[in-house]
């Protein structure tokens, strides 16, 4: 009998879709959970359950009872909360749910590593009711002001005196106000911490038991140092002293144990400098979308029937999306390893307005060592940069013989891409 695995996700597109045709090749029966069922392309020819991520997720809950799974994954942050709820509820394993909760808000994350010895920023937690210019003079500078719910740098601004600290706040607090799915309870509030110097990382892994099996450390060779702290290109594996990247996966471990993730995929983000490695954020689900096309893995499989199926041995690529079945449903994949060098460049939004078309897409696919460039925007769209917005115009796919290899491909490919974006009209209309 096929084994049943229920999949959380908010989203339809590519993350999705891999789901599907891993599934489909496992011999796997899933099904989709989604609060965007109406919308949803049927990948498996089946009807999405209904569900979901807001106040009213009790009724989502209890409309699993009864229903047998074997396992249980998520894609987003918000569906992951739904997935730790039903997980415990049914008996299957995945992250608790106060774990999937913590990685969600970033004041009670900061006060969990702290209780664990890990280093943290000065910060504190203020609403966005506050007086900014009280505020301003309670905050140490330089100083980052981040939305505790909120991922993908949005609405994370840096300030560096207190008339800085005043406007990131009035902009922050306008992007809460004016978004109605912003509105929840933890997003009414803004966490002030100290600027951490240092070089950035992100920890692709999965846990088993509470314990973290890594899977990537991705450098990102460009500097985030603010206002705005627009990711771009993540490598893989790292360039860094065995010594650096060592402290990384213990950092790692120890924010895992601390947050309480148990079973399933988790992406963390920490920054080292000369005093130590500092945790920024982790989440209790995978990276996020397409960049999850950056990572391949493969050389364990020998004789893969613990599933119950057959799969061709030779030159095994298996993309994360499958490694994520096959652990949720219990399968050792302790010994996976990745294909070898690879990185993605999110391709940043340079200015606002109404996104028309790009050129250069050949030459930049031409690139050697690219192996994929998409756009995601879509002709007519309009298109906000950070901090208030939370897209990209696409991204571009890299592998090579070296890390190095991949930054620059990446590199070359982006020089050659050409965007055409139109001035909004609302932004040349003056105030009233």
């Amino acid at each position: 009998m096929a084994k049943r695995l229920l999949l959380f996700a908010a989203t339809t597109g590519y993350q999705i879709r891999v789901f599907a045709g891993a599934a489909r090749r496992l011999g796997i029966d899933v099904k989709l959970a989604s609060d965007r069922c109406d919308r949803m392309d049927d990948a498996w020819g089946d009807h999405s359950i209904a569900v979901k991520f807001d106040a009213r997720m009790p009724k989502s809950i209890a409309a699993f009872d009864g229903m047998p799974f074997d396992g249980v994954a998520a894609v987003g942050d918000r569906p992951a909360i739904l997935a730790a709820e039903v997980a415990e509820r049914i008996g299957v394993p995945f992250h608790p749910p106060a774990a999937a909760r913590a990685c969600q808000d970033k004041y009670l994350a900061r006060r969990l590593y702290q209780a664990a010895g890990l280093p943290v920023p000065a910060y504190f937690r203020a609403a966005i009711s506050e007086d900014p210019r009280e505020l301003a003079r309670r905050a140490p500078y330089p100083c980052v002001l981040k939305p505790l719910g909120l991922s993908a740098s949005r609405g994370v601004i840096r300030a560096d005196n207190e008339a800085g600290f005043a406007a990131a706040f009035a902009r922050i607090r306008a992007l809460l106000e004016k978004n109605p799915d912003l509105r929840r309870l933890r997003e009414r509030y803004v966490q002030v911490e100290s600027y951490i110097e240092g070089r950035e990382f992100a920890v692709e892994g999965l846990v088993t038991d509470g314990r973290l099996q890594p899977l990537a450390i991705f450098d990102k060779p460009d500097p985030l140092e603010g206002p705005f702290f627009e990711e771009t290109i993540y490598v893989t594996p790292s360039r860094e002293p065995a010594e650096i990247q060592d402290a990384l996966l213990d950092t790692a471990a120890r924010a895992v144990r601390a947050l309480g993730l148990r079973h399933g995929p988790t992406h963390l983000e920490m920054r080292a400098n000369a005093t130590g490695i500092w945790m920024l954020d982790a989440a209790a689900r995978p990276i996020g979308g397409l960049c999850a096309k950056a990572l391949q893995f493969g050389d364990w499989l020998r004789n893969p029937r613990s599933l119950g199926v057959s799969l061709p041995v030779p030159e095994l690529k298996i993309p994360l999306e499958e490694l994520i079945l096959r652990h949720a449903l219990g399968e050792d994949v302790s010994r996976a390893r990745l294909t070898g060098p690879s990185g993605v460049m999110m391709i940043p939004i340079p200015k606002g307005g109404i996104y028309e078309s790009v050129d250069g897409l050949d030459r930049a696919a031409a690139v050697p060592g690219i192996e994929d460039v998409i756009i995601t925007a879509k002709q007519g769209q309009r298109l906000i940069p950070l901090p208030e917005g939370s897209s990209y115009l696409g991204f571009i796919f890299a592998r090579g013989e070296s890390p190095h290899d991949v930054e620059q491909a990446l590199r070359r490919s982006h020089v050659e891409l050409r965007f055409h974006i139109a001035t909004a009209l609302d932004t040349l209309m003056p105030s009233p």
